[in-house]
């Protein structure tokens, strides 16, 4: 499978790479408050460009995933 095929959605629409805070909290079904939160903390991956914060979409899967992992235990 080659990246291309990696970053499409089933619609054949780019998935984006990063997104902003609003879609972040929303995937991760949290609030937007928490989600600075974390970021302010340093606890959840997140880039800053300028003055804008974006969250790498795959490094928040694999936060996720690890972090699910480790409640699990």
């Amino acid at each position: 499978m080659t990246a291309h095929h990696k970053m499409e959605t089933g619609s054949g629409t780019p998935e984006p790479l990063a997104v902003g805070r609003r879609e972040a909290a929303a995937m991760l079904g949290i609030s937007e408050r928490l989600l600075w939160t974390w970021t302010n903390a340093k606890t959840i991956p997140h880039v800053r460009i300028g003055t804008r914060v974006l969250y790498p979409v795959e490094e928040l899967r694999r936060w996720l995933e690890d972090h699910a992992r480790n409640n699990t235990r």
